[in-house]
């Protein structure tokens, strides 16, 4: 205990920026603050803080120090909170990464609501296209959409994703409707640019004599853009065809803003997945997180709702 008491009272330091502010939420001397700090220090074998009478600077040993204390004292405090007599309670800091344009519409509305049932539980939320690295950088799980690489990450299905053709009536009405792929070739198909991450082009389903395969073509068009919300938003401005996610475009297809193209030569679906990594005992604000997202997705009409 005396240990814990150490990693705590490091915490209440750095996070409060003094040792006077530590000891007076503590009700103690600040002098028994110093001493925890100092025999902690010696214990490690490395200096955690710079002190001077203005102010306390960490190390870069006691940032990466800080991380890994506040995960313990979370984890102390999910696990009793577990057993006591109150119940289960989650509490702690909960980090969520999540794809930008998914992230946006499907995960940030759902962030304050999830906090409300248990506001224990602070919550960071990084919204970002780059496939990040839970372990190393300190998330507790990210949601991933399509097909997920070999890792040790757990990996929970939430929804299925499907890629679909889709344009205005407008634009159908002006420019006539594709009856097979190799027809975009003769429209305008608003595209993720070069550099962008989708490099394979766009994924239909071919028939052959055992069945289908998959086959991917390249179209093109006088519009592309590295941003995928960009490409939605001109191909509802009547522009062209784009190949976009069924979480992003099936509610205006329910309201007949957008319509579906080339449905029959559609690839498999993938899907939409939590990934967290392999743990003995999982956090309960995780959890209950993961129960959460697979609760909402899981309603019928979800992805039909306006603004989703």
């Amino acid at each position: 205990m005396d240990k814990l008491k150490a990693f705590e009272t490091f915490v209440s330091v750095a996070t409060k920026g003094s040792l006077t502010a530590a000891a007076r939420a503590e009700g103690v001397a600040p002098a028994i603050i110093g001493r925890r700090l100092d025999a902690l220090e010696e214990n490690l074998g490395v200096k955690l803080m710079v002190r001077t009478t203005r102010r306390i600077t960490l190390t870069h040993e006691g940032s990466a120090f800080l991380e890994d204390c506040q995960r313990l004292l979370s984890d102390v405090a999910n696990a009793e909170a577990s057993v006591s007599a109150g119940g289960v309670k989650a509490s702690g800091h909960l980090r969520i990464t999540a794809p930008a344009g998914f992230g946006r519409r499907h995960v940030a509305p759902l962030v304050p609501r999830f906090r409300e049932l248990h506001p224990d539980v602070s919550i960071s939320l990084n919204l970002s296209d780059r496939v990040v690295d839970l372990a190393a950088e300190g998330f507790d799980c990210a949601v991933r959409v399509g097909d997920l690489p070999d890792s040790s990450l757990v990996s929970v299905r939430m929804a299925d994703n499907r890629r679909l053709c889709v344009a205005t009536p407008a634009y159908l009405a002006r420019r006539g409707t594709p009856l097979q792929p190799s027809d975009l070739l003769q429209h305008d198909c608003l595209t993720l640019s070069s550099d962008a991450s989708q490099t394979r082009g766009w994924a239909f389903r071919s028939p052959t004599d055992s069945g289908h395969e998959v086959v991917h073509l390249r179209p093109g068009g006088p519009l592309d853009c590295s941003d995928g919300q960009v490409l939605h938003s001109w191909c509802l401005a009547g522009y062209g065809i784009a190949w976009r996610s069924t979480w992003e475009v099936e509610s205006e297809i329910q309201s007949g803003q957008l319509v579906a193209v080339l449905e029959d030569f559609a690839a498999p679906p993938n899907g939409i997945y939590v990934v967290f990594p392999q743990r003995k005992h999982l956090p309960l604000r995780v959890r209950l997180w993961i129960d959460y997202l697979k609760h909402h997705y899981a309603q019928p009409g979800y992805w039909h709702k306006p603004g989703h």
